[in-house]
């Protein structure tokens, strides 16, 4: 039976997103069929300024992952 597992984050943790769904799909031994990922667009932060490098007046992007996979084999 196929289901399915979503995953969250920010932009700005991207590594982290990425190793959480590594292990789980380790962890769980499922049989993934497809990943799709979608980042959410940010607007300017009001009464923000950017100043420097790595600084931005927008706030970090949602980020999601939605795993398919197969629960029979997991």
């Amino acid at each position: 039976m196929q289901q399915v597992k979503i995953f969250k984050s920010l932009e700005s943790d991207v590594r982290a997103l990425e190793k959480e769904v590594n292990e789980w799909i380790s962890q769980s031994g499922a049989k993934v069929i497809s990943v799709t990922g979608n980042i959410a667009p940010q607007s300017e932060s009001p009464g923000t300024t950017a100043r420097g490098i790595g600084r931005s007046c927008y706030p970090p992007s949602d980020v999601v992952l939605i795993v398919l996979y197969d629960a029979a084999a997991s």
